[in-house]
């Protein structure tokens, strides 16, 4: 009998998104309106207290128009890391500005405090650290950083809903904070985006720029795109977030549960202080066919998985004359080496243990 194959990521949309779907095309106001004003009022409260949210059309709009409102452009460099979804990088590139790629820790895949410092120029403007697979980067020490040389915190948070460091939530430490709400992430709005930030300014200018460049009809301020958030996706979005905490909450524990019971990988470990929403659970396997492994989990234990990210965005075509003869070893062992396993909400414990079996197994038969 064959088993139904456990997805590595799955959306859950239920009867109550269902409901405030049509409930909004009921109401015959579809574009941005009371339903995008309430999400943002509530995903900032409960996610980034302290902050204002401005709702976009996806979660690299979110970086891109905070990039543009936070005055990045034409001249100015951003530090990124190489190992993250090519958005982080493009969202500097299109607006003119270079990414500069720096290298990661092995333990986090999060930016190296060491290797930011080091790529440091005198058109550097920015750091953009990406709190991957929901794990906040090391803040503490880029925050010093950026305040030895005068620099601008950019989050990319796109995975780290509810992340936070030392107890302050991910998206409260820069000048602004992008998360995206595709259906994968933790919580969805059907596609969409959140920028956070603490300057009024910064906030402002965002609500200019993501709706043509006009806060009144044909005012328009400055020159602007369209990036507005629909009420249908808010609607979508607002039934999410109030089920936000207890998914995390199944997310951590699911990962706990792996923690202490596979073997034969590097299971992901949390910085001191730290708290990991697990977009993703991502182990590393050493001295593994990782394609044969992933191959094994999916053909003989129906136990689906995923690499994220396998070509490092310094060695895309589309970024790579942003980076010419770059050399990041630790991007490159993490690349070679990553293999994510299904951490969602909607696991069984049957589930749970059928992961376990297939990744003992195949590790330990060398896949």
């Amino acid at each position: 009998m064959t088993r139904a194959m456990i997805p590595a990521a799955k959306p859950l949309i239920g009867e109550e998104e269902i409901e405030a779907v049509t409930a909004v095309l009921r109401s015959g106001m579809v574009a941005q309106g009371p339903e995008v004003a309430a999400l943002e009022e509530e995903f900032a409260s409960a996610l980034t207290p302290g902050a204002e949210a401005v709702a976009v059309n996806s979660g690299t709009s979110a970086l891109h128009v905070g990039l543009l409102a936070s005055g990045i452009g034409p001249g100015d460099e951003v530090i990124v890391p190489s190992f993250t979804f090519a958005a982080t990088g493009n969202s500097v590139a299109i607006t003119g500005a270079s990414p500069v790629f720096a290298d990661i820790e092995l333990d986090h895949f999060c930016l190296d405090p060491a290797a930011v410092e080091a790529a440091i120029t005198p058109q550097t403007r920015g750091i953009m650290p990406v709190h991957l697979y929901g794990h906040p980067a090391a803040m503490k020490e880029l925050g010093e950083i950026a305040a030895k040389h005068d620099l601008l915190i950019f989050e990319d948070a796109a995975q780290a809903h509810g992340a936070s460091l030392g107890g302050q939530k991910v998206g409260t430490f820069g000048t602004f904070a992008a998360f995206s709400l595709y259906p994968t992430k933790n919580m969805t709005s059907g596609e969409g985006g959140m920028i956070t930030t603490s300057n009024p300014e910064v906030a402002r200018r965002s609500q200019l720029i993501r709706n043509q460049g006009m806060e009144k009809r044909y005012a328009n301020e400055v020159v602007g795109l369209n990036n507005r958030m629909t009420d249908i996706h808010a609607a979508i979005g607002r039934v999410q977030l109030r089920k936000l905490a207890n998914w995390t909450q199944q997310r951590q524990e699911n990962a706990k549960f792996l923690d202490e019971n596979l073997e034969g990988v590097i299971v992901p470990p949390v910085a001191p202080g730290a708290t990991h929403v697990y977009h993703q659970y991502t182990i590393r396997v050493v001295d593994t066919d990782r394609d044969r492994f992933m191959e094994a989990l999916r053909e003989e234990y129906q136990v689906g998985s995923g690499v994220y990210y396998p070509i490092p965005n310094h060695r895309l075509p589309s970024l790579a004359p942003y980076a010419p003869g770059l050399d990041l070893p630790v991007t490159e062992t993490a690349a070679q080496q990553v293999v994510s396993l299904p951490v969602h909400p909607s696991l069984t414990q049957e589930d749970l243990e059928r992961i376990v079996e297939a990744v003992n197994v195949c590790a330990k038969a060398g896949a």
